[in-house]
């Protein structure tokens, strides 16, 4: 009996010996490769190995009954095997590669973003508004990328053969419906948006997400700052005017504001314009913006609002009329925005906002009278659920109010009245799905009801894109798109309905250090255009939606700011083949806004010893379609081509201080944008014409820019 504890830790010895089981297998990625290193262990225990040089893996255990088999790798999504653990031997595990949201593939068609943060970037927000030629508006900035087209009388994104009011501008997801200032024929306007108040812009030529819609072409989306980095002030003089801006932080809040007074007076009075142009009074603005923000522990709001109030009076040759003709004009804007962003537990996350409009003219044309009231708002609210790294649903409403009321008096008294009002319902669904590292899919859907027509729009969207390797990937992109006939056309006749536009792009990027390259093919198809039978919309005329139309193209983008020290530059090439039969048109043509061919070259070259940034831009157009009324051929004749080439010059005083000289056109190129025509013939049977020029061939400007901040190191020369 002395030996009997002896012989029973023997017997349960041999017992636990003989109760262990093995467990074994392979474990593979997709392609059947061995994976080396792979954890394998039993959920729960200390019992587990690694994978050999094989892929294999085996170990023993006392556990029994049912257990979680557990295979983890780096840049794998784990695996779990559950079951009784004797089941676990000869196991044949294949890994499902994880996504990785910094190198995976992404969905680009159609898109350039201009963000810091963005892995997708072409430019940043300081290349946006650093360009030779922009004289600090974003807009300018991006008719240097290709898609876009330069129209030199008018200043608004034209694209891929679309008219200007086929692109509609979003700040933080909300719609702004006046976005560029008003101003007179054949005088560019700017955006009314300060750079320095915004974090990121995406510009989609086509293709763009089902969140938005009532755009025939392409969208332009602004985020505001979330958090600024620190207090400051900015200070501006400039040759045109001036401006102060400043930002103020309490603990988790913060306000920003700008404003800004501009008078062409002086300038006009030192440079005055030329070119079939006499100012009676020279434009003169005053602007501000504010931008406030309160970031709780899930959540941020913010607030934006921007006013405008500007003031016009010239006159200009019309062959038409032995005098100048005057034409006058006070613009009021007044746009207000807030947004509220909340993350929910178990990856929901919450956006809801509002925005209001108000814009009112008051115009003068020789001396009839016409003033204008448009209100409009958008209501909009989505959710957005992430239900792993490899897909997430995006669903969302949205309200769209318009009212617009104008009223024409004439010398005699005359008067008319017009208007409309429209409620616009919408809802979208949309989901972004990773198929692995190399293939993903964005597939969505667009509904949208009008009230004014009583029209009910569904609209499909989807994307996919492959990566090829680490620097390159194809996208594709299919959608339609629906917009409601402009305001020109609204308040003379809603018997119409929506016009309609189908994308299809195929994209290529190639993105290495420092340099891009990317190239994109696209179609558009256009149905129900609007059509009128006289010059001009007018309350006779009879409309339809009749229209159609094409345009399709290739874009060539490339950018490299490694291969020589501090040169930054890129290049961009269009081609454009594209014909409509819309408005009056009596046959299918090349409408004026879209020429063949547009070139563009912008560098930005530091010279560390001059403390200086020297900025060059160069544009090119190929001519532009026109009607000659003493052609059998309808718009047949083209203009000769656009030149632009323009230079900047920010010197930095101090780190703080920048002394800032821009030249537009420097060399002075005689451009030519349209010909007006005489409504009658001569004596001869020869309609007379005079060219449609800028109302200067050039354009100086002069500013000093200061920055006063904590650290003594931030300035402005992302805003020039």
């Amino acid at each position: 009996m002395k030996n009997q504890p002896i012989y029973l830790i023997i017997l349960f010895s041999f017992h636990c010996l003989f109760a262990q089981t093995t467990v074994s297998g392979t474990v593979t990625d997709g392609s059947k490769r061995a994976i080396v290193g792979a954890n394998v262990y039993l959920e729960g225990t200390y019992d587990g190995t690694s994978t050999d040089e094989r892929g294999n893996f085996s170990f023993e255990t006392g556990e029994t009954g049912t257990q979680t088999l557990v295979i983890s790798m780096l840049s794998f999504e784990p695996h779990y095997e559950v079951g009784d653990v004797s089941y676990f031997t000869d196991l044949q595990i294949q890994l499902v590669e994880a996504i990785n949201s910094l190198t995976g593939v992404t969905l680009t068609a159609g898109t350039f973003e201009a963000g810091d943060n963005s892995k997708v970037s072409v430019l940043k927000p300081l290349d946006i508004v650093t360009t030779a030629g922009a004289a600090g508006d974003f807009v300018a900035a991006l008719q240097t990328l290709p898609g876009t087209t330069t129209i030199n009388e008018d200043g608004r994104l034209f694209v891929r053969g679309g008219d200007a009011g086929e692109t509609q501008v979003f700040i933080d997801g909300l719609r702004v419906f006046q976005p560029f200032n008003a101003t007179a024929n054949n005088i560019p306007t700017r955006g009314r948006f300060s750079p320095f108040l915004f974090k990121g812009i995406t510009f989609s030529t086509g293709g763009y997400s089902a969140e938005y819609g009532q755009a025939l072409s392409s969208v332009l989306l602004l985020n505001t700052t979330d958090v600024p980095d620190q207090e400051k002030t900015d200070i501006s003089a400039m040759s045109v005017g001036a401006g102060i801006g400043h930002t103020k932080i309490w603990g988790d809040q913060s306000l920003s504001l700008n404003t800004q007074y501009i008078n062409l007076a002086p300038y006009e009075t030192l440079i005055p314009s030329t070119q079939g142009v006499q100012w009676n009074s020279p434009y003169e603005s005053i602007a501000g913006e504010a931008v406030f923000r309160s970031k709780g522990e899930k959540g941020m709001f913010k607030c934006y609002t921007g006013f405008n109030l500007a003031h016009l009076d010239i006159a200009q040759e019309d062959i038409n009329f032995e005098d100048f003709v005057r034409f006058q004009l006070t613009n009021k804007n007044l746009y207000f925005n807030a947004s509220y962003r909340y993350f929910f537990d178990k990856e929901w996350t919450l956006n809801t906002g509002a925005s209001l409009s108000w814009d009112a003219n008051k115009v003068g044309i020789i001396e009839d009278a016409i003033d204008t009231e448009e209100i409009a708002s958008h209501l909009k609210a989505k959710i957005k659920k992430t239900f792993s790294s490899r897909l997430n649903l995006t669903v969302g409403t949205e309200y769209f109010v318009t009212d617009y009321s104008e009223t024409f008096t004439s010398t005699d008294g005359f008067a008319f009245d017009t208007g409309y009002n429209d409620r616009l319902w919408a809802t979208f669904v949309e989901s972004d799905i990773f198929f692995s590292n190399d293939f993903a899919m964005k597939l969505g859907v667009r509904s949208e009801y009008s009230t004014v027509f009583e029209d009910f729009t569904l609209s499909p969207r989807v994307s996919l894109a492959y990566k090829t390797g680490k620097k390159g990937q194809f996208s594709l992109a299919y959608g339609d798109f629906y917009q409601n006939p402009l305001t020109a056309i609204l308040r003379y006749d809603q018997s119409l309905r929506s016009e309609k536009a189908s994308h299809y792009i195929l994209n290529y990027q190639f993105l290495g250090e420092g340099k891009t390259f990317r190239a994109e093919a696209y179609y558009k198809d256009y149905d129900d255009l609007i059509k009128f039978d006289t010059e001009m919309p007018q309350f006779n005329s009879t409309f339809s939606n009749s229209g159609s139309g094409y345009a399709g193209g290739i874009d060539v983008f490339w950018r490299d700011n490694k291969s020589i020290q501090n040169l930054d530059y890129w290049v961009s090439y269009s081609y454009l083949g594209t014909e409509r039969d819309f408005k009056n048109f009596r046959e299918a043509a090349t409408p004026n806004f879209a020429p063949e061919h547009s070139f563009s070259v912008v560098t930005k070259y530091w010279l560390n010893k001059l403390r200086s940034q020297v900025g060059l831009s160069y544009l090119f157009g190929s001519g532009r379609p026109y009607n000659d009324p003493n052609s059998p051929e309808f718009f047949a004749e083209k203009t000769k081509p656009f030149n632009n080439l323009s230079v900047n010059w920010a010197y930095l005083i101090d780190q703080q201080k920048i002394l800032y000289f821009s030249v537009n056109n420097v060399l002075g190129f005689d451009n030519i944008n349209n010909y007006r025509y005489a409504n009658t013939p001569n004596a001869s049977g020869i309609f007379e014409r005079h060219a449609l020029r800028p109302a200067a061939d050039s354009f100086f400007f002069v500013g000093f820019f200061w920055t006063i901040s904590a650290d003594k190191k931030s300035n402005q020369l992302n805003n020039l």
